[in-house]
């Protein structure tokens, strides 16, 4: 196996310092109006799009103090940017009346969607966490703080257990349905998950600690299927399960919002379910808790990936499909690849079954051959069943570097530990 490791890990290698960083060590900034721009086309050029969302930001400032902490910034200008992304945050995109912070911005910095969508507090604070480790920074740190503190007054669901995750600008719910104000997701608890353990890590704080574990008992006690094990996508306010819709203010750029029938209830994501269980692993590592207590439901993830999501001919993983049988949404998504990535290896370390090593190689080869645009340095965001490009697009309203240099920096790291 070191010698199958050690060519792979050279590819990772090459990808990541003369690939991928390059490609966002130039691009990203908006030089005139501050914070970042991300719509670029299939040759990494702006394509005129302009308009900035939370998310997107708060994911530039994560993966640019990702790449200073991982030792990879000589000249500190990741980590420059990192700050100076947060600065743009706080002066742009905060309420100053009703707190928290809006959803979408003009170029200019003019907000043009006030709703306070709990998806991008979550990465607030895991972005600013990260930079709060990155620079030593208290005023980061302190911001992450009071956007936890947010959630809390604001988002909280006392009764049911959870977070709404849709609100308008005065944190009353959003309309139901499309606009999201009578669900929840496994999706954002579980970016909640890793965004208070961040903070956990960055504060030593036990309220942050006690909530984080909170979340970790509601994903793995309520949102896990109670036969399969496999995630169930979307719920009521009171977690009965409901059939997966797109969100209007969410993935509305690229998806179909006007499906209001949704998704089959036998459905998971084999993307989620994998990110899913490399997340609870290292949130079990940080908050110091018995990783024996979810090692079942964490291998049961990968195995279900292992089992259904894995295109074994061809390459790559597929996108969706039932609790149980072969996948029915066949495409090829770029995040699901990384974080599966990034799963398999875990499971290797974690479980020494090299099943997790054969999926792995099947992953990486599909990556490396069908989905990095190598030219350019970035990955194509989705190919069909047939390895064949259907978006071209390197960036966009969603699609920036969060998944694809976090990918990297985490197989880096993982397989150097194989090889030694």
């Amino acid at each position: 196996m070191k010698i199958d490791v050690a060519l792979y890990l050279e590819e990772v290698k090459k990808h990541l310092h003369q690939e991928l960083l390059p490609y966002w060590k130039i691009r990203g900034d908006d030089k005139g109006f501050g914070g970042f721009l991300t719509f670029f086309d299939r040759n990494g050029n702006p394509t005129g799009q302009t308009e900035k969302n939370l998310l997107a930001h708060s994911r530039m400032i994560y993966a640019f103090s990702a790449i200073n902490r991982a030792g990879y910034d000589r000249d500190g200008s990741f980590l420059e940017r990192a700050g100076r992304g947060i600065r743009y945050v706080i002066d742009r995109f905060l309420d100053n009346k009703h707190c928290g912070f809006y959803w979408i911005l003009e170029r200019d910095g003019t907000p043009v969607d006030r709703k306070k969508i709990i998806y991008g507090h979550s990465f607030v604070i895991y972005a600013f966490s990260e930079y709060a480790k990155a620079a030593c920074d208290k005023t980061a740190l302190s911001w992450a703080d009071k956007t936890f503190d947010f959630l809390q007054r604001f988002a909280a669901d006392n009764l049911n257990g959870g977070y709404g995750e849709f609100f308008e600008e005065d944190w009353s719910f959003c309309q139901p349905g499309a606009y999201g104000g009578d669900r929840k997701s496994m999706d954002v608890h579980m970016h909640l998950m890793e965004a208070f353990t961040n903070l956990y890590e960055a504060s030593g704080e036990a309220i942050h600690k006690r909530k984080a574990v909170e979340i970790i008992e509601l994903i793995t006690r309520r949102m896990l299927h109670p036969e399969h094990g496999t995630g169930i996508a979307q719920f009521s306010l009171d977690f009965t399960p409901l059939r997966a819709i797109i969100f209007k203010n969410v993935w509305g750029s690229d998806r179909d919002a006007e499906d209001t029938e949704g998704r089959p209830l036998d459905n998971t994501s084999f993307g989620h379910n994998v990110e899913f269980g490399w997340l609870l692993n290292h949130s079990v590592k940080i908050l110091g808790l018995d990783r024996e207590l979810y090692a079942e439901k964490i291998r049961n993830l990968y195995d279900h990936c292992l089992k259904y999501g894995i295109d074994w001919e061809r390459g790559g993983v597929y996108c969706e499909g039932p609790n149980q049988g072969p996948a029915r949404e066949r495409n090829k998504e770029f995040w699901q690849q990384a974080e599966t990535l990034i799963a398999m290896l875990d499971g290797l370390a974690v479980f020494g079954d090299e099943r997790y090593w054969d999926a792995y190689c099947n992953i990486h080869r599909f990556v490396f051959d069908y989905m990095i645009n190598h030219k350019v340095g970035e990955w194509y965001p989705l190919l069909g069943p047939d390895n064949k490009v259907i978006w071209d697009y390197m960036g966009h309203a969603w699609k920036i570097n969060y998944h694809t240099v976090r990918s990297m920096l985490e197989c880096e790291k993982r397989l150097e530990e194989l090889a030694s």
